[in-house]
């Protein structure tokens, strides 16, 4: 059998390690890729597929894209999930014995990324990994590798937290142990849509030990090294901008679930999947990206330390009040360029000239920022100002060495300024004084060939050359010139003269573009031992920005300052911070929430649309809002700090898990009743709708009665069960308020406004005709409803989905007295909500015989 080219073996046993990432492997002027990469690449990136002979009888498929647009492409499979092994020339090809060497000098995967053009700004770039020890913990690592940002969480409590904190915390990429439970891997695959690398090695190597100093757990050390291990093996260059690891403490944040992340819509909307509609859009009224960055990790870990949040405040209204100051501060942090990612690029060896004077302009703003705070008058904000320590001499050096416009290649030069090098000053005089010889010697043989039209010009190919055009080739002497190249109408030509002054030339041309670019690299290692000053500065720049952005944000919806106490939660005309933007002016209603130990659990009965979620919901941003440090939508506010946040709002199929509306509703369900504590928040929307009637009011009655007896957390529970508003006379912690809505020549109007007590109706029929159901289907369900209102018989329906108000006259059935004795002795406070529907459902058998 024929063997393959000595390039494709070249090839094959580079791609051998290599398996599960396209290889671009370089020829010439073009990537190249070969085989299956090949194949998939070209459909993935919408390329033509060709063949090469690869030494074989058959030709083996190839695709490939230009070297010099090879970005987009990359990205193009990033952001799809791919891998990508970049594989380059390492020899000159003219010095090479055969193959020309190669090798792979950087592996970009979806959370290595480093190129500014596959990032987004607003948002962090995780890499995560993930480990399992022995004792049944796991440690959450989280680097952002374009910002040198390393955090580490302990997880005690189970897989189940495990795959909520992943899920809060967005990754692409996560890399584990290969002996990872299979079952795990799959999970970890289908709920959060990463791709999964594999790391093994745990072993911690010396150059990193300065990064774990704060680390006083073997585990959490272990699983940083296999982070720190798998960066170094695929990047394969500086990683002198990374950090010192952070442990995040999970107990000093404000928990909040998979579940209810999603349903609040915290940084993103359930349906478009997008920034625009979440809170987070609100409140991003940041003017610089690392500002917006750490807004984004604000709202996603809402403190709980009172003191912290405070000064927070403290920080918001001093700037609230100095609004003339703020605009100031906007109007000039505007200038200031994405520190974090600069500090990155510097270390990692891909920042031009370009980045280093936006980084000078950066830094040459600090003062301003530093003066502009001062002006505020405000103690906390004149501390801020203390930090921001100018760093004169990384200015000095930025200003002394670079051009102020410089092109984006570091290897043509053009980028350093004229005397910063003596060397360089001698070449380019060399340089300049030889350009204008041949400037004066282009006039010279004018003058003796009496050839108006001849010129001296230059190309990469030919160098220096005399054009004269054919019809003046009489006039030239016969000796003295040497044809270099011919033309259609002109010839071109070298003399001695100009040929030692060209030799001059370029030699003094090419020391010079080589001697800028080891400039340059000297220039750029020299910020690099600043890098921990600059993220120093960067810290404090965001810190700053988002607390304005707070300021600003509050102003311009007339948010105001949470109190917090005790106990009680009084908000006076609260409003939700989202739907009021996207509703015309003045048309929503707001309304007041109370809540205490008094009265910890509210029934909200009232019709579809009528704006129960709404309520729920506004509840849950306003603590989140006051607890990240921001001012919140309504009139006065008092508030608790709560430690968690459960919701189960909206009905969704999970398909890709195989699990109905139900399914997804009494997961969510239990994760609320199972991990929740007095100090939490809980808001549920509907529960039990998606079963029979008997079984969803058995459900949502025992639930509630659980929280209200076990739990003894705050609670919203909204209910179409009106049934549900007897328990206002048995559990006495519970409150009943509806949504009010009033029907008017045969429509149903929202008031959106909250009431005490409990809905007398539930309108359905209403909204089903706003929902422009056909006009006889409607006729024909008010005829079937009025017939069951004037019904005196009790109506059995087989499905039991029909749901009816309480008929306070109805007779009571007799039941036989073993299912009383049975319903007496029932421990429903010792019982799971899934027991309770058991337990009913078993009693209603009885009842029916």
């Amino acid at each position: 059998m024929a063997k393959y080219t000595p390039m494709m073996e070249q090839y094959l046993k580079i791609k051998a390690d290599h398996k599960d990432a396209f290889l671009f492997f370089r020829l010439g002027d073009f990537y190249e890729m070969f085989f299956d990469d090949a194949t998939n690449a070209a459909r993935e990136l919408e390329i033509t597929l060709t063949k090469r002979d690869g030494g074989q009888k058959d030709p083996i498929p190839m695709c490939g894209v230009p070297y010099h647009s090879a970005k987009n492409y990359i990205k193009k499979l990033i952001d799809k999930g791919y891998k990508v092994a970049i594989c380059e020339q390492i020899e000159d090809p003219k010095e090479a014995k055969g193959v020309v060497k190669r090798e792979v000098v950087q592996l970009i995967t979806p959370g290595t990324v480093m190129e500014s053009n596959m990032l987004n700004e607003g948002n962090n770039n995780y890499i995560v990994s993930l480990s399992h020890f022995p004792d049944g913990s796991f440690v959450v690592v989280y680097s952002d590798l374009s910002i040198g940002e390393n955090r580490i969480a302990l997880i005690t409590n189970g897989w189940e937290a495990v795959i909520h904190e992943l899920y809060n915390q967005p990754t692409k990429e996560i890399v584990i142990s290969s002996d990872l439970d299979e079952k795990l891997q799959n999970e970890l695959s289908e709920k959060l849509h990463v791709t999964l690398s594999f790391q093994d090695e745990t072993n911690f190597h010396a150059e990193y030990r300065s990064l774990c100093d704060e680390l006083n757990d073997e585990r959490l050390v272990k699983a940083f090294s296999r982070l720190l291990n798998y960066i170094q093996h695929t990047q394969k260059r500086s990683l002198d901008h990374l950090q010192p690891a952070k442990v995040i403490e999970l107990e000093h944040y404000l928990s909040l679930d998979m579940y209810s992340k999603r349903n609040l819509e915290l940084t993103e909307t359930i349906m478009k999947k997008g920034k625009h509609g979440s809170l987070l859009w609100v409140l991003d009224k940041t003017v610089t990206a690392m500002g917006s960055r750490a807004l984004k990790k604000w709202l996603e870990r809402p403190l709980l330390n009172k003191v912290e949040i405070n000064k927070r405040h403290d920080i918001v209204d001093g700037f609230y009040q100095g609004f003339m100051e703020r605009d100031l501060l906007r109007e000039t942090l505007k200038s200031v360029y994405d520190l974090e990612r600069l500090a990155g690029r510097i270390s990692f060896g891909n920042v031009n000239a370009r980045d280093l004077i936006q980084l000078k302009q950066s830094l040459e703003k600090l003062p301003e920022v530093s003066a502009t705070l001062k002006q505020f008058n405000h103690k906390q904000i004149t501390e801020l100002s203390d930090k921001l320590v100018f760093p004169d001499h990384l200015v000095s050096l930025l200003n002394s060495s670079l051009v102020d416009d410089p092109p984006v290649s570091i290897k043509e030069g053009l980028i350093i300024k004229d005397g910063y090098n003596n060397k360089l000053d001698t070449y380019r005089e060399a340089s300049r004084n030889g350009k204008q010889w041949i400037a004066e010697l282009e006039q010279k043989e004018k003058q003796e060939t009496n050839i108006k039209s001849l010129k001296i010009g230059y190309n990469r190919v030919f160098g220096y050359y005399i054009e004269v055009t054919k019809a003046n080739l009489h006039l030239l002497p016969e000796d003295k010139y040497e044809r270099k190249q011919t033309l259609a109408n002109a010839e071109r030509y070298i003399t001695p003269e100009l040929k030692e002054k060209e030799d001059l030339i370029l030699e003094a041309e090419e020391k010079s573009v080589d001697l800028e670019y080891r400039l340059f690299i000297e220039i750029r290692d020299q910020i690099k031992q600043h890098i921990p000053e600059i993220q120093h500065l960067a810290d404090i720049v965001s810190t700053i920005d988002v607390l304005q952005a707070f300021a600003t944000v509050s102003e311009a919806n007339n948010y105001v300052r949470p109190r917090f106490v005790n106990d009680t939660v009084t908000i006076k005309n609260g409003r939700h911070p989202v739907v009021e933007q996207v509703m015309k002016d003045n048309e929503f209603v707001p309304n007041d929430v109370f809540l205490d130990n008094n009265t910890n659990v509210l029934l909200i009965t009232g019709p579809n649309m009528s704006g129960k979620s709404t309520y729920m919901r506004q509840l849950a941003l306003t603590v989140i809002m006051g607890q990240i440090g921001c001012f919140v939508p309504c009139d006065e506010a008092d508030l608790v700090l709560f430690d968690q946040i459960f919701t189960r709002i909206g009905a969704a199929d999970d398909l890709v898990s195989g699990q109905s509306t139900f399914m997804v509703e009494m997961l969510e369900a239990n994760h609320a009743v199972s991990n929740a504590t007095e100090n939490s928040l809980i808001l549920l929307d509907e529960i039990g709708r998606g079963t029979s009637t008997y079984d969803g009011m058995a459900l949502a009655q025992s639930i509630v009665e659980y929280i209200h007896e076990n739990i003894h957390a705050k609670t919203l529970f909204s209910t179409h069960y009106h049934e549900l508003t007897a328990l206002e006379n048995t559990l006495d912690k519970l409150k009943n308020i509806h949504v009010r809505a009033e029907e008017y020549e045969g429509n149903v109007v929202f008031l959106h406004q909250i009431k005490d007590g409990a809905a007398d109706e539930s309108y359905g029929i209403q909204v089903a005709k706003l929902a422009g159901l056909p006009v006889s289907l409607i006729d024909r369900a008010s005829s079937i409803l009025q017939q069951l209102e004037n019904s005196d018989e009790s109506v059995q329906v087989e499905s039991d989905q029909l749901s009816f108000f309480v008929e306070e006259n109805k007779p009571a059935k007799t039941f036989d007295s073993k299912v009383i004795n049975d319903l007496k002795n029932m421990n429903l406070f010792d019982m799971t909500p899934l027991d309770a529907m058991n337990e009913l459902h078993r009693l209603q058998k009885e009842a029916k015989k």
